[in-house]
């Protein structure tokens, strides 16, 4: 049963603790704290590296301040210390070996701060990735997975900035503007107090356009994962819309969806560089004012030229710091609506919860299933009952087909089984155990399945045949890929079983590609197999061979398959006859086809009888 759904945001699976307007705040940062605890070491060691060279570069002020003093002999008499025994030539060593110190202490910090950044967002993406393929298909039918890549690359690399430089650079130019600040008090307290006042005057327009970064920053991550999202979804679809002569519509559509991504952008970038600019300036001009009536105090004889001098390294130092500070801002606040974004999906919940504590399968080399009661209404259309109380015994070894018209519930039971969904009302059981009471794992691990439309990833035909069970030798791979009759056309690819069957296996034809996907359900062995109209892509002679392949692979175990062309499951153990969700006729085939039912009218519009 295909179910389809229309693609919304964010989804009924994403915890409404961290939906979009909670993120908007600083606090969603916190949520990257369990990726940063396990390297705490590290962040320790960068940040005594950070206080050392802050601490460095403030000195180099008051080394200006003496070399300036001494060299033009302003230094007054009262003053003491270390660099006051120095000569002029030992002043310029002590100013080589700060600016030495400095440049070690940087590079470090460095280096750390980016390995840092660079293993929290490998961690990050990893985790995320996990928890998005624990989600159940009803979770992408809210979510396109080309908005979940977005956030996996683009946002990411955002988080990977902040972590890796913004935070560090903030910290510097905030120790920077601190012990700066304390030093021109020091310096003179009278030009400090004129430069506070009037910094304190800045800080409400700052805050206030800040804000208005944040929400345009999160803004303009929505809009590139729904320009993602599109193209995702057309080049998986390449071929139709090609067949369709679509190109120029759907590249108008890209374009579309591209141009409002860049005018959201532009907008951020708009209010950004105002924000920077209003900062630069506005500090800028306090120091100027400042240092006009320090030169003024100079000529007055109130504080010598090196003190000055020292006054403007220290204010340059400030000014510095506002600046970078103003960049990390705008970059603390897009990574704040990047990480809400991750946040979304790395707490999302799972619709199907894993059993805790689990059952052990009991005869876990047998398959016994029994439907009880069974209902089920998918998530987005629960006024419709896909399945209406079904009832069903499948003994082990029992080969049982599904027919029936389209809509009538037959995938339903396949994803059912496999708990892609929770039933509504009943119970399935296997062997006898309730299947919700066991563990996932252990469930789908009995179970392998054959899909109408077969997935083969990007890899070679031997790597592909094995994911059915990744430890297989090659051995059991290639007895499995002449029992599904691969090995007929494999030997006729240019490397055989090495050969790179290209993104979804866009070398094979639709044939070839189920007869992967067969394969590589006979290699995991399990003891029930599920097959969804396993041989529907294949021409008369190949489905004759196969078929043989999966009566062998059928020997032993229990089978459960979907079938529209009644011809393939003559001799299956019995036939269930679906319509609208229930069951209307049950037994072998030649029962049913002496009856005026369902199966019958099917039968004599395929066998023309």
């Amino acid at each position: 049963m295909k179910h389809t759904a229309s693609k919304t945001r964010p989804g009924p699976f994403i915890s409404k603790s961290i939906q979009p307007d909670s993120t908007q705040h600083l606090s969603s940062l916190r949520g990257l704290w369990p990726f940063l605890r396990p390297y705490r070491g590290r962040m320790g060691l960068a940040f005594i590296l950070l206080c050392l060279g802050s601490a460095t570069i403030l000195l180099v002020p008051l080394a200006f301040r003496d070399l300036i003093d001494a060299g033009f002999g302003q230094r007054q008499n009262t003053d003491a210390g270390l660099l006051n025994s120095l000569s002029l030539n030992g002043r310029f060593a002590v100013l080589f070996g700060l600016a030495s110190l400095w440049a070690v202490t940087i590079s470090t910090r460095y280096y750390m701060v980016s390995w840092l950044g660079e293993r929290v967002t490998a961690d990050l993406r990893s985790a995320v990735y996990a928890r998005v393929l624990a989600q159940t298909p009803q979770f992408f039918e809210t979510l396109q997975t080309g908005e979940v890549l977005s956030r996996l690359t683009g946002d990411t690399t955002l988080i990977q900035t902040v972590v890796g430089s913004s935070i560090s650079m903030g910290l510097r130019s905030l120790f920077q503007l601190t012990g700066g600040m304390v030093m021109l008090a020091v310096t003179s307290f009278y030009l400090f107090s004129l430069n506070l006042g009037l910094m304190a005057l800045l800080m409400l327009p700052i805050l206030v356009i800040g804000r208005q970064v944040k929400k345009l920053s999160r803004e303009a991550q929505d809009k590139i994962a729904d320009a993602s999202a599109l193209a995702g979804e057309i080049l998986n679809a390449v071929t139709t819309v090609q067949a369709y002569t679509q190109e120029q519509q759907e590249t108008r559509r890209f374009a579309e969806r591209a141009e409002v991504s860049f005018m959201t952008a532009i907008r951020r970038t708009r209010v950004r560089a105002l924000l920077t600019v209003l900062i630069i300036m506005a500090v800028m001009g306090v120091i100027i004012f400042v240092l006009w009536i320090g030169v003024n105090q100079v000529h007055a004889g109130l504080m010598t030229g090196g003190q000055l001098a020292s006054f403007i390294l220290y204010a340059a130092l400030v000014a510095g710091g506002s600046g970078t500070l103003a960049e990390v801002w705008g970059d603390i606040m897009r990574a704040a609506g990047a990480t809400g974004r991750l946040l979304e999906l790395l707490h999302a919940r799972p619709a199907i919860v894993d059993a805790c504590p689990h059952q052990p399968l009991p005869q876990p080399d047998k398959a016994e299933i029994q439907f009880e009661n069974v209902t089920f209404h998918y998530p987005s259309r629960m006024q419709v009952a896909a399945l209406n109380r079904i009832t069903l015994d499948i003994a082990f070894g029992e080969s049982v087909a599904l027919v029936g018209p389209s809509g009538a519930g037959k995938t339903t039971l396949f994803q059912l089984l496999l708990r892609f969904y929770e039933v509504t009302n009943g119970t399935i059981r296997f062997n006898g155990q309730d299947i919700r009471q066991i563990s996932l794992q252990d469930l789908r691990d009995k179970i392998a399945i054959v899909p109408q439309d077969p997935v083969i990833f990007s890899a070679n035909a031997l790597e592909n045949i094995r994911y059915g069970r990744p430890t297989a030798s090659d051995d059991e791979v290639m007895a499995a890929a002449c029992s599904a009759q691969v090995e007929e056309f494999v030997r006729r690819l240019p490397e055989g079983y090495q050969t790179f069957l290209g993104e979804r296996g866009t070398r094979l034809s639709g044939g070839q590609r189920q007869r992967i996907a067969i394969a590589r359900a006979i290699l995991k062995n399990a003891p029930l197999l599920l097959l969804d109209e396993a041989t529907s892509a294949l021409d008369a002679e190949s489905e004759i061979l196969v078929q043989e392949g999966l009566n062998a692979a059928m020997q032993g175990r229990t089978t459960l398959i979907i079938a529209h062309r009644l011809a393939t499951v003559k001799k299956v153990s019995r036939i269930i006859v679906m319509d609208q969700g229930r069951i209307v006729e049950i037994g072998a085939p030649d029962d049913l086809r002496k009856q005026s039912g369902l199966y019958a009218r099917l039968a004599s519009l395929q066998f023309d009888v």
